[in-house]
């Protein structure tokens, strides 16, 4: 199995290189966030939890402005620090009008899968949403409606950042997946050697039980969530991506949910990015379009003019005569075949 602290470890070495994710400006520079660390202790997790949190350049002169506010999760062995390498990223995108001013919080969750264990012993599902959450909103200039707060993550964050959206819709407006560790199965049997290599059964079992639940795992998988349900993410914006070089074989997950919501007619965004690996450079772009997407979601775009309007008329009216239905326009569905 491979170790996912060296993962990590050629991470941080590929953010520091050149052309790598930034590190973030100095705090108080012109046009940068600033960077702060909170504690805060949890009856659900063990000891204290450490949270990095981002907010947005110029804030200090707006103090009553309620920013929208994202949970930012890291991969695997990373940690609450890990916010620091994208800051840069983060003030480029707001800097650019692809995302408005955000405050960003990255909790420091360790290899725990954002899950609560099966043995309850750790409860970090219940942490984000029942303790994090009210304690950003009491203490950050955020807002507290849904309409405003969203998740995301990379990686295991990107795993967790779905879990929660998937399972607390009227939580999150919006989810945005970067390469999420996710398996290409709806079933704890289907999942084969290619995922066990990197996450192996000591990992499952401490979080799943030992043997593993089945039916707790198909619970907490955002896939098997998709599937039995698909109408209630139908308010959810789902943004998804991944390398087609990913050496975790994660293309495939992402793939299988990607179709997982493409059959159950779930409008969301899905992007194969192309050359691109686990690690290295390409994140920094990766997250700047990711947080695009959130930008989208909190300021939509008008996308649909006259123009739109008047061409969709003629096509439905070629539709009538091909003896074809016509479908009302509903933006949340994948128009249907």
């Amino acid at each position: 199995m491979i170790r996912r602290r060296d993962l990590a470890m050629l991470a941080a070495v590929a953010a520091a290189a050149p052309g790598g994710a930034s590190a973030g400006a100095s705090e108080g520079a012109p046009g940068t966030g600033r960077l702060t660390t909170d504690r805060l202790r949890s009856a659900n997790v063990p000891g204290e939890v450490r949270i990095s949190v981002y907010l947005p350049p110029g804030y200090e002169e707006r103090p009553a402005q309620a920013y929208p506010l994202m949970l930012l999760l890291h991969g695997g062995d990373g940690s609450e620090k890990d916010l620091a390498r994208f800051a840069g990223v983060i003030d480029a995108a707001v800097a650019a009008g692809r995302v408005p001013a955000l405050a960003v919080a990255m909790p420091g969750a360790g290899r725990s899968l954002y899950m609560d264990y099966r043995d309850r012993s750790e409860r970090w599902e219940t942490f984000i949403i029942q303790e994090l959450l009210p304690h950003l909103r009491a203490t950050l200039p955020v807002a507290a409606t849904r309409q405003r707060t969203f998740v995301g993550g990379w990686s295991m964050g990107g795993l967790g950042s779905l879990r929660l959206a998937f399972k607390h819709p009227e939580t999150f407006a919006a989810v945005a997946a970067v390469e999420p560790a996710v398996e290409p199965a709806l079933a704890w049997r289907e999942i084969g050697p290619k995922v066990k290599f990197w996450r192996s059964d000591e990992i499952y079992e401490r979080i799943f039980g030992a043997p593993v639940d089945q039916a707790y795992w198909a619970a907490n998988n955002p896939a098997s969530i998709a599937k039995r349900d698909p109408r209630r993410l139908i308010d959810l914006g789902i943004y998804l991506e991944v390398g087609d070089q990913d050496m975790l074989y994660l293309t495939h997950g992402v793939e299988f949910l990607h179709r997982v919501l493409f059959d159950g007619g779930i409008a969301h965004e899905y992007r194969l990015v192309r050359g691109a690996e686990h690690v290295g450079p390409s994140l920094a772009p990766r997250l700047a379009d990711a947080l695009g997407f959130i930008g989208r979601q909190i300021d939509p775009p008008d996308w649909i003019d006259r123009q739109v309007t008047e061409t969709r008329a003629v096509m439905d009216d070629q539709k009538r005569a091909a003896g074809l239905p016509v479908e009302a326009v509903d933006p949340r569905r994948i128009r249907s075949w």
